[in-house]
């Protein structure tokens, strides 16, 4: 007898179709078979699908099973194609109908039960916009899959439970009760409660530089001594940045879906993430890599924010790679068989000493690095990459006599500075509503040539500071951006010379 189920295989954020076609015949040697360019982690299924039945009370047919995922031309991994390929011996050895419209997904355990597997939500998107009526998940993965509205999603306990929905026919419907757990405290949040501007001394440049990042999405390289303040202010930027829009959330929530880093019982990923990789970090795992390409910490820090602090640290491989998702907001990762887009539209934060020693242009201690240090030292950073950082700020340490508790000037707090930051993300959203664009660094030159007017002052002050500076063309196009943005923190509609102004002082050279 042969039994049809639907699934799904992922490729990057995307799903494709796959059809598990399970067939029990009583000729030939008692065996199950998995083929369809299978992976080691699907062959496994055997063993669990087996021993499933077997603890869970449940005849496991001794004939000969094949199970064929098709198309056979596209790769499968993962353990999601436990339950599907469950379904299908149930039916075919019980005589029971598949459910129509309906997509299987899910890891089984040796007891009968299901697992939380990764890529819920990807499966609850394609049965979306396929048109799927429902979607058959572990109980643990159902809050993440109901994300989605217009979908039914079928929580699944463990195999008898799944007997007893597949016996019932349309009425399994009635019998599922998904309760809306709220999300744990994650990383994020603890980092907004944290680090708030009050508790950084002075650093009024770097903090107004902060803000206008979070206001407009833009990126932002500090440049100082240990220990003035660039971590802290760097993880102080969480505290400041809005939530995520619907839109955003799903994208986030896509990725973070195929990586499994939802926890169980856990919907949509509201807070922006916050991605700090180790400055050994390789090349794969800051872009993405494997033989079926997985996402890198770019990825993971899509619509949040990527700090890389010891910017100059990095292996210039890795630096380097920055530029085209820096630019486009998409890295290609490709394979000989395969070539995967994902998305890697982040804020980049980076940090960075002056120098080997970490003192040159210190005022208080002297640099112990010779000239062919220090210069070699900075040419770590290419002039593609650091022409593509829209700010740079020079970090300087806070005078000792301001440590002191009653001398300490600590300036706005983070929620006053955030609402400044969230009224001009709302004038960026109903700006850019038609656009699909979120934010003021995202902008293209027709969309600059569109929302941001000047009159000849502004531009004849713009133009000398491309001219003071050698500016390139891309970063004469990011000051009209930042001015932009600052014009929003102010409510203005249109950027004046002020606004220009501000925004230069923030390319001017940054190693001391």
């Amino acid at each position: 007898m042969l039994v049809k189920v639907k699934s799904i295989a992922t490729r990057g954020i995307q799903s494709l179709a796959v059809d598990v076609e399970v067939n029990v015949s009583s000729r030939g040697i008692p065996c199950l078979e998995i083929i369809g360019l299978a992976d080691k982690s699907v062959d496994e299924s055997k063993g669990r699908v087996r021993t499933a039945f077997q603890n869970s009370g449940l005849d496991f047919p001794n004939k000969k099973i094949t199970v064929n995922l098709a198309p056979a031309d596209i790769s499968k991994e993962g353990s999601l194609y436990d339950l599907p390929i469950a379904t299908g011996l149930l039916c075919a050895t019980l005589g029971l109908d598949v459910p129509e419209e309906s997509l299987f997904f899910g890891e089984l355990s040796f007891d009968g039960t299901l697992r939380h597997t990764k890529g819920a939500f990807l499966l609850s998107i394609y049965a979306k916009e396929n048109g799927f009526k429902r979607v058959f998940v572990p109980t643990s993965c159902a809050n993440e899959a109901s994300s989605i509205e217009g979908v039914s999603v079928i929580g699944i306990d463990n195999l008898n439970y799944l007997v007893d929905c597949l016996r019932g026919g349309e009425n399994f419907i009635d019998r599922v009760c998904i309760k809306n757990t709220p999300t744990p405290q994650t990383d994020e949040v603890k980092l907004r409660e944290d680090f708030d501007f009050s508790n950084i001394i002075d650093q009024f440049q770097a903090k107004r530089a902060l803000e206008i990042c979070a206001a407009g999405g833009h990126n932002l390289i500090m440049v100082g001594p240990p220990g003035s303040g660039k971590t802290m202010l760097a993880k102080s930027l969480v505290s400041l940045l809005p939530y995520l829009s619907f839109e955003e959330a799903v994208e986030v929530t896509k990725i973070y879906s195929l990586v499994g880093k939802i926890p169980p019982n856990c919907g949509l990923v509201k807070e922006r993430p916050f991605r700090s990789p180790h400055h050994t970090t390789s090349y794969a795992g800051m872009i993405g890599g494997g033989s079926i390409p997985f996402p890198g910490e770019i990825t993971l820090a899509h619509r949040g924010v990527l700090f890389m602090d010891e910017f100059n640290e990095f292996p210039r491989i890795v630096v380097e790679s920055l530029r085209q998702p820096m630019e486009s907001g998409v890295v290609t990762v490709s394979r000989s068989k395969i070539s995967v887009d994902f998305p890697s539209r982040f804020i980049l934060i980076a940090s960075s000493n002056p120098c080997p020693c970490g003192f040159y242009g210190d005022p208080k201690k002297e640099c112990r690095c010779n000239e062919n240090r220090i210069k070699n030292y900075q040419a770590k950073l290419s002039g593609p990459i650091l022409d593509r950082i829209d700010l740079h700020v020079n970090v300087l340490p806070v005078e000792r006599n301001r440590l002191l508790k009653g001398d300490a000037s600590v300036g706005e707090s983070s929620k006053s500075v955030r609402d400044r930051v969230l009224r001009a993300r709302e004038i960026q959203e109903n700006r850019f509503k038609k656009d699909r664009v979120f934010s003021n660094s995202e902008m293209s030159n027709k969309h600059i040539g569109k929302y941001c007017r000047m009159n000849d002052d502004c531009e004849t002050l713009l133009l000398q500071a491309v001219e003071k500076f050698g500016l390139s063309t891309r970063a004469y196009f990011k000051l009209i951006k930042i001015s932009r943005t600052i014009a929003d923190l102010e409510g203005k509609d249109n950027i004046e010379i002020s606004h220009i102004a501000e925004a230069v002082q923030y390319r001017s050279k940054i190693f001391l």
